[in-house]
């Protein structure tokens, strides 16, 4: 049975070709997902994996998807497991898109994509009904037939495992993207830090170009532009240009650096 088709949002542009440029926002702050909304970002990409709040709270999911909703900017969030529970529970709060962490197999993939479908490779999927903030608390009458179209799942490829597993889990119906992931690569491949090693650019790229051979979507970060650039050019149709902490970071520090109290003592 052929993948369903998306019909809105990151899963649509994405099964047309497009490439997909966000920022991670590590403050966990709506006010922030709101600006690069407005600063014209594709997505906003929330890790709850690494940092931010439980991924269980839906009241404050539901602030980040709401200020993401106003500026219409799409939210790529990471879970920290692929528990179907915890899938369905981010879906119901209003989630579109749905990035695991930390997959090892083709199986457990499997069962957290089909968590995420009312109807799933010709069988019944494992989604749960109700009505939910995602069915705008039962007031949408096509609510089955649109999750199903516009829900996009993705994992991420992050250890020696899932790249020996590859072609399985690329085979998994539905699976709508794979996102590499060099910086855990480097630790299961123990070179923990050292993403420039033979071994996990090797990892890397086995990833990548088995993912764009077969027609999937593949993600990475953004190492500086001319890396994103070389990156898009190469395949990836979503890239990560960094995180609001780096931003903030680079930029406070260049004034600092470019801050001469000499100068200001002499004008005064």
């Amino acid at each position: 049975m052929e993948d369903v088709r998306r019909t809105t949002g990151l899963g649509k542009r994405l099964d047309e070709g497009e490439t997909v440029i966000g920022v991670l926002d590590d403050t966990y702050d709506p006010t922030v997902v709101e600006l690069l909304g407005e600063l014209g970002v594709d997505f906003v990409w929330l890790d709850f994996e690494h940092g931010g709040p439980s991924p269980w709270d839906a009241e404050r999911m539901g602030e980040l998807l709401r200020a993401g909703e106003l500026a219409g900017v799409e939210l790529l969030v990471r879970l920290p497991a692929s528990d179907p529970a915890l899938v369905r529970k981010a879906l119901d709060a209003g989630v579109r898109n749905v990035f695991l962490s930390r997959v090892r197999t083709a199986d457990e993939v499997r069962r957290a994509v089909r968590a995420t479908r009312f109807r799933y490779d010709g069988e019944d999927g494992h989604r749960g009904l109700a009505n939910p903030r995602a069915s705008r608390w039962g007031l949408a009458g096509d609510y089955v037939d649109r999750e199903d179209e516009t829900v996009l799942v993705g994992v991420t490829v992050e250890n020696q495992q899932a790249v020996d597993e590859l072609d399985d889990i690329l085979d998994v119906p539905d699976l709508g993207f794979v996102f590499v992931g060099p910086l855990d690569l480097s630790v299961s491949l123990g070179h923990p830090g050292d993403v420039d090693h033979p071994d996990v650019q090797e990892a890397v790229e086995t990833v990548r170009a088995t993912a764009v051979d077969r027609g999937v979507p593949v993600g990475g970060l953004g190492f500086g532009m001319d890396d994103v650039n070389e990156k898009a050019a190469n395949g990836y149709q979503i890239l990560n240009l960094g995180s609001t902490t780096g931003v903030l970071r680079t930029v406070v520090r260049g004034w600092l650096d470019e801050y001469d109290p000499g100068r200001a003592e002499s004008d005064g």
